[in-house]
């Protein structure tokens, strides 16, 4: 307990999509089926890296021609995309390469875990329990109504307090710039991935203060 009590963080915040878990294909491929359907392109997987990040309702008006963004549309492709990717979200999806050691040490370690998504929340606890089982994740959020997608700092605050640890003492991980702007908007230590779906400048240009090339990268934060 002693060990635990003098590190200067105590938990971590994972993003999921793009830093935990590699869910591109399946979201892709989801909604590309959704965009046939609809009589519209696909667009290459790819492509997606820059759609995904800011729950399903605004992947839905990214991927639609701007003279077809209207309410009506948007919605209708966001339920036809939430009804098809409950099919078929997990086909291709598995944690990334390091993930699995970097939880492993950081239970050993007596960390907390905790994971806060933009994914709508049925499928965050359903990518949780079927992934990430075998590790102690304290709590895992995804988008509801009651809890404002990141960056609002809602579900991170809503979490801190959970796990009854200061904001001050938690590493918040992610791919995007949302992420980077969550840590910041509640407070915690903003560290972003390279192995995710955007890049390095747009992590550094929106308050990344550690970047981790590969996921045990994070340990050294522990130790600095």
């Amino acid at each position: 307990m002693g060990q635990h009590s003098e590190k200067r963080f105590k938990a971590v915040i994972f993003d999921l999509d793009g830093t935990l878990l590699d869910t591109l294909r399946d979201i892709a491929e989801a909604m590309n089926r959704t965009l046939v359907a609809f009589g519209l392109k696909p667009y290459p997987i790819e492509a997606y890296k820059n759609f995904v990040g800011e729950g399903a309702r605004v992947l839905a008006e990214k991927v639609l021609p701007q003279k077809l963004r209207t309410q009506e549309n948007i919605e209708h492709l966001r339920q036809q995309f939430i009804s098809d990717y409950r099919s078929n979200w997990n086909h291709y999806t598995k944690p990334y390469d390091g993930i699995p050691e970097l939880l492993d040490t950081l239970v050993q370690m007596g960390i907390d875990l905790a994971v806060l998504s933009n994914k709508p929340h049925a499928f965050t606890i359903a990518c949780v329990e079927s992934f990430l089982a075998k590790w102690p994740f304290k709590m895992a959020l995804g988008e509801k109504e009651d809890i404002p997608r990141k960056p609002d700092p809602k579900g991170a605050t809503i979490i801190a307090k959970e796990l009854d640890i200061s904001p001050n003492e938690i590493i918040f991980v992610g791919d995007t710039k949302i992420d980077m702007k969550t840590a910041q908007n509640a407070k915690m230590f903003p560290c972003g991935v390279l192995w995710g779906f955007r890049t390095q400048e747009e992590l550094s240009k929106n308050g990344a203060k550690a970047l981790l090339k590969k996921p045990m990268d994070l340990i050294n934060l522990f130790h600095s």
